[in-house]
C-alpha cells in the first residue's frame, strides 16, 4: 500500500505503537534496567520466539515470542522475590528483543508486517498497564494463589479480546470489509493457538514467581511443539487447496474453459463474500466451489464455446451443475463444496448464498470476456437486468463495489 494513501486509522495505530516504543526505550535507557538478569532471560525468550516464527499465513506466527512478552508483562515475582520493573521497561524489552529476533527474517524479506508489530506492542503494553501498577503499588500482595491465577487469566482474556478488536479495526481500515465478520473471525482464531499462547503466558508468569527463571525453558517446549503442529496443519491445508486448484485446471487443460478462468472467479468470489460478511470457513467453501464450478463440463461431448455456460438454457446449466457436484463428491472434497456446485444453476431465491455468489461472478467473468472493450460495464448491466430471477441484487451490487475498489468506473444501479 502506498504510504500516502494509508488509511487514517492505520496511521494512528502505527503512530501510537511507534511513540510507545520510542518513549519506552528512551525511559529505560535513561533510568537503567531493573533486574537485568530477568530482563535478559525474557528478552532471549522473546528473541528465540521471533527466530522460530512461521513464514506462512498463520494468524499468530510467533507464539513463543508473544507468550514470553505477555509473561513478562504479568511478572510480579521471581522465585519469591518481588520485581520492580514497570510498564515502560516491559515494552522496551519486548521492542528490543522482537527487533533482534526479526533481523534474520527481515534479511530474507520475510519479516513481520507493521500491523503485526504494532498489534504485539500495543497489546503487551495494555497488559502491562493493567498489571504492573497494581502489583508495584502493593494492591495484589494479599491475594492467595488461586485468586492471583484467576486474575492473570482474566487479564489475558481481556487482552485477547482487545487484540481481536484491534486486529479487526486494522483489517477493516485496510480492506473496508465489514467489521462484524472480521471481528468474528478474529475471535474464532483466538480459540486456536491464541488460547495456547495466553495459557502459556499465564503459566510462565506463575511458574517464574515460584521456581525462578528455570521455568522458562520448561514451559517453552510445549508451545514450540504446538506451533509445529499448527504449522503442519497449515501445510496440509495448503496442499489440499493446491490439489483442488489442480483439479479445477482439468477443464482448462482439456480446452473446456479459458486459461485462468477458475482462478479469476475464485478470487473475485472471495472478495464478494468478504464484502457480504461471510465468515472465514464459509469463504473457504466458497473459494473451493468457485475453483471447481465448471468441472461438470468434462462430461460434455462437445465443449461449450469459450466455456460460457451463462448463456446456455437453464436446463442445460442445471444438468452441468449436477454433474459437477457428482464429480466433486467423488473427489472427497467437503460435501458443502459439492452442494454449492450443484446449486449454482438454480433460481437464486432457492440457492445458498455461496451458490448465488458463484453464479453471479461466473456470469460476470464470462460476459465481460465476451463483450470486449467496455465489457465489465456491459456485463454488470446484464447482471442487473437479470436480478429478477437469475442473480441476487445484493450480490450484484456487492460485486460492483468490489470492482469499483479495484479501479473500475461503474454506473449507478438504476
Amino acid at each position: 500500500m502506498n504510504p500516502a494513501r494509508r488509511p487514517l486509522t492505520l496511521t494512528l495505530v502505527h503512530g501510537c505503537a511507534t511513540l510507545l516504543a520510542l518513549v519506552s526505550l528512551a525511559a529505560t535507557l535513561w533510568n537503567g534496567v531493573d533486574e537485568r538478569g530477568t530482563a535478559l532471560a525474557f528478552g532471549l525468550l522473546i528473541a528465540l520466539g521471533e527466530l522460530a516464527r512461521s513464514t506462512g499465513a498463520e494468524r499468530e506466527s510467533a507464539p513463543l515470542g508473544t507468550a514470553g512478552a505477555l509473561a513478562y508483562a504479568l511478572l510480579g515475582e521471581d522465585a519469591g522475590n518481588a520485581t520492580h520493573h514497570g510498564v515502560l521497561q516491559v515494552v522496551a524489552v519486548v521492542v528490543a528483543a522482537t527487533l533482534a529476533g526479526c533481523v534474520p527474517h527481515v534479511a530474507r524479506g520475510q519479516g513481520p508486517s507493521l500491523d503485526q508489530l504494532a498489534r504485539r506492542l500495543l497489546t503487551v503494553g495494555f497488559t502491562a498497564v493493567c498489571f504492573q501498577p497494581l502489583y508495584n503499588q502493593g494492591r495484589l500482595h494479599g491475594w492467595d494463589g488461586a485468586a492471583y491465577a484467576v486474575l492473570l487469566v482474566a487479564l489475558l482474556a481481556l487482552t485477547a479480546l482487545c487484540e481481536a478488536v484491534l486486529a479487526a479495526v486494522m483489517a477493516h481500515s485496510r480492506t473496508r470489509w465489514p467489521f462484524g465478520p472480521l471481528l468474528r473471525d478474529e475471535l474464532r482464531a483466538m480459540l486456536g493457538i491464541g488460547s495456547a499462547v495466553c495459557a502459556t503466558g499465564a503459566v510462565m508468569a506463575l511458574a517464574v514467581a515460584v521456581v525462578g527463571l528455570w521455568a522458562l525453558p520448561v514451559f517453552s517446549l510445549p508451545l514450540l511443539l504446538t506451533q509445529l503442529s499448527f504449522r503442519r496443519y497449515a501445510e496440509v491445508r495448503t496442499t489440499y487447496r493446491q490439489t483442488i486448484a489442480s483439479l479445477a485446471r482439468a477443464t482448462e487443460i482439456a480446452g473446456y474453459t479459458p486459461a485462468g478462468h477458475a482462478r479469476r472467479v475464485a478470487t473475485l468470489c472471495r472478495a464478494v463474500g468478504r464484502e457480504l460478511g461471510l465468515s472465514e470457513p464459509d469463504l473457504t467453501v466458497l473459494e473451493y466451489a468457485a475453483l471447481m464450478h465448471d468441472i461438470g463440463q468434462l462430461s460434455l461431448l462437445d465443449p461449450v464455446p469459450a466455456g460460457a455456460t451463462a448463456v446456455l438454457p437453464a436446463e442445460e446449466q442445471r444438468r452441468i451443475a449436477l454433474l459437477g457436484g457428482a464429480v466433486v463428491r467423488q473427489t472427497g472434497v467437503d460435501t458443502e463444496v459439492a452442494v454449492v456446485v450443484e446449486r449454482q444453476a438454480d433460481p437464486y431465491r432457492e440457492q445458498p448464498v455461496s451458490a448465488r455468489i458463484v453464479r453471479a461472478v461466473n456470469a460476470y467473468e464470462e460476459l465481460a470476456r465476451e463483450a470486449g472493450p467496455g465489457g465489465p460495464l456491459t456485463a454488470l448491466e446484464k447482471l442487473r437486468l437479470g436480478t429478477a430471477h437469475d442473480y441476487q441484487p445484493e450480490v450484484v451490487e456487492s460485486l460492483a463495489r468490489v470492482l469499483l475498489r479495484g479501479g473500475l468506473t461503474l454506473p449507478q444501479a438504476g
